[in-house]
Formats: structure tokens, sequence, C-alpha cells
């Protein structure tokens, strides 16, 4: 195999042991977990730039789901492992869930950079696959969905990864983008 391969095959993991560490092990193991994914990716993989794309869909994460979270869409169980009386929140989100934007965004430019040039495949994928994540994130972390909430995600992840595809898909993506 190519190392453009092995590297596209180690983001992938590296976010796929992030998102069990989350859903899993709740936000202190996320954070450290994903700190140290995030880390690595930016020293080791990331273009020039592209913490910017990071701490975009931090914020990004915070609005979408903190929105959803305040409308109800989501409840969650108390954390076991919050240090003292001082759970780990973002806002209206516990830390676990918003740490899994900025971890989606170390694979724009890598394993997914293909999906940005096919547009329809793209939202289709963001409107299959984000939800299906939620589900399958709230099954395994024990949270309770509203009725309405994986429809939401359904088309906020259509839209978002519509707009990927017109920002990235373009001219080959970020890389060349500066």
């Amino acid at each position: 195999m190519t190392q453009g391969i092995w590297r596209a095959l180690a983001n992938l993991a590296g976010f796929q042991l992030g998102w069990l560490t989350c859903v899993l092990g709740g936000s202190l193991a996320g954070l450290v977990v994903v700190a140290g994914i995030l880390l690595a990716h930016l020293r080791w993989q990331a273009a020039p730039g592209e913490w910017r794309w990071l701490a975009g869909f931090a914020a990004l994460g915070l609005a979408i789901d903190g929105s959803l979270a305040l409308a109800g869409g989501f409840r969650f169980p108390a954390e076991p492992l919050a240090p003292g009386p001082l759970p780990l929140w973002i806002g209206p989100l516990p830390l676990w869930l918003w740490l899994l934007w900025p971890l989606f965004a170390t694979l724009l430019q890598h394993s997914l950079a293909w999906l940005w040039r096919h547009p329809w495949l793209a939202v289709a994928g963001g409107a299959v696959s984000g939800p299906l994540s939620y589900y399958a994130g709230a099954e395994l972390a024990d949270v309770t969905l509203a009725p309405w909430l994986l429809a939401a995600e359904a088309l906020c992840w259509a839209l978002l990864c519509l707009w990927l595809s017109h920002r990235l898909g373009r001219r080959g993506g970020f890389a060349q983008r500066g």
C-alpha cells in the first residue's frame, strides 16, 4: 500500500478511537484521548492552517448540537467519571459530545477528501451517516434522543456536507487554498 493510503487509514483509526473513547468513556477519557489525537494530527498530518478547520468545527458543534440540546433534543445521563461537583460540560453539551466535532474535522482533508468532489454523494452520506452516528452513540452512552432529533441531524449534516463539497471540492481542497 502507498503512504497515502496508510495515512488515510491512520486518520480513520484515530477518529474511530476518539469516537469510541468519547462515547464509551465519557468526557474525562475523551478529553485525554481526543487531545492526543488532535495534537498528533496537527503535528504529523495537518496541512498548514488546518487548525482553523478544527477550531471552526468546534464552534460549529457548539452552535448546532448546543442548539439542539437547548431545544430538548438530547437527555444526557450523569457522568460517573466527572471530577468533583463540576461535570465537564461546554455550554449545554457534555464535553465528550462537543469533542467529536473537531475530531470529525480531522477527516476533512484526509480520509474524506475524495468525497467533496461528489456533492450528491456527500449530501447523501451526511444525511445518513450523521444521524446513524448519533443513534449509535446514544445507544452506547445511554443518551435519550427526542423523536425529531435524527431528522434534524440528517438535515444539518446534509447541508453541512453540501457546503463542504462546495468549499473543498472545487479546487482539490484546503491544502491548495492555503
